[in-house]
């Protein structure tokens, strides 16, 4: 594969997570739930994509894994004790940690254009976020930082496994998540709309778009493939109001606008790279 195919898919990948909120938010099941339930769907679909004939654990898979059961646990909770806006800005505050964390375990420099682009992402995300992040909440802020963290550990513990298989992480990240879901899912009434809506958010939402990352992060730096992936939080309120009508204010669209341009910038300098 070349580097272009793989920028190609990280930006599928950023939009099919996207998708999420739009779904999450017509789901009736609490929050639990739907964490054990996307990601019981997810753990079918990467079983049939790798085909383990064994599942291989390793240091830097089980502390992948971990990355990312507690960046879902913690972005919920987050969800729970402070506004949506703060949650998934602080959360996405994870280009930071990549960087620190890219540096000293993967010995990645950022490159000037990853640079550039962190110029424009950060102040186009305060931007989009503008009208709803709050300073109450310390704790649910607290924990939305740790989420971020946590996904930071993913992207870096994914790099590492590059040469062998990346894809067996989230599969025990998924296994993982599943069985803490699995009590409260058992609970829920499985009415139609909420088991298609589950059977979207795990098979593509979730599954395909980490099948598609485990690919790519094989052929791009952990910063690079992590500043395309924010075009997700950016997205993820514009389906909802495509489909919902929750229309985002003006600010919110001027700082969708410089995000996206600054990722595809981004997108278009990693294409040009061998």
């Amino acid at each position: 594969m070349t580097r272009q195919h793989a920028v190609a898919l990280l930006i599928v990948a950023a939009v099919l997570l996207s998708t999420g909120g739009v779904f999450i938010k017509m789901i009736t099941w609490k929050a639990p739930a739907i964490l054990g339930g996307r990601a019981l769907v997810a753990l079918i679909v990467f079983l049939i994509y790798l085909r383990p004939k064994r599942i291989e654990i390793s240091r830097v898979r089980m502390f992948g894994a971990a990355g990312y059961m507690f960046a879902q646990l913690l972005f919920i909770l987050a969800t729970k004790m402070t506004t949506a806006a703060n949650a998934i800005f602080l959360q996405y505050t994870m280009p930071i940690y990549v960087i620190l964390l890219g540096y000293w375990v993967l010995q990645e420099k950022p490159q000037k254009a990853d640079w550039i682009s962190l110029a424009f992402i950060l102040p186009g995300m305060i931007l989009f976020f503008a009208d709803d992040l709050r300073f109450d909440g310390f704790l649910g802020n607290v924990l939305a930082i740790l989420s971020g963290v946590a996904m930071a550990v993913i992207v870096v513990c994914m790099r590492l496994d590059r040469d062998a298989s990346p894809g067996h992480t989230l599969l025990l990240g998924n296994a993982a998540a599943s069985l803490i879901g699995l009590p409260f899912l058992i609970a829920e009434s499985f009415d139609v709309w909420n088991v298609l809506y589950i059977l979207y958010l795990g098979t593509f939402q979730l599954g395909l778009a980490f099948v598609i990352y485990s690919i790519a992060i094989r052929y791009i730096q952990a910063l690079e493939s992590t500043l395309i992936l924010t075009l997700e939080p950016i997205l993820n309120p514009l389906w909802v109001f495509f489909v919902i009508q929750e229309r985002p204010g003006t600010m919110a669209l001027w700082g969708a606008a410089v995000v996206i341009a600054a990722v595809l910038g981004r997108a278009w300098a990693g294409m040009k790279q061998r």
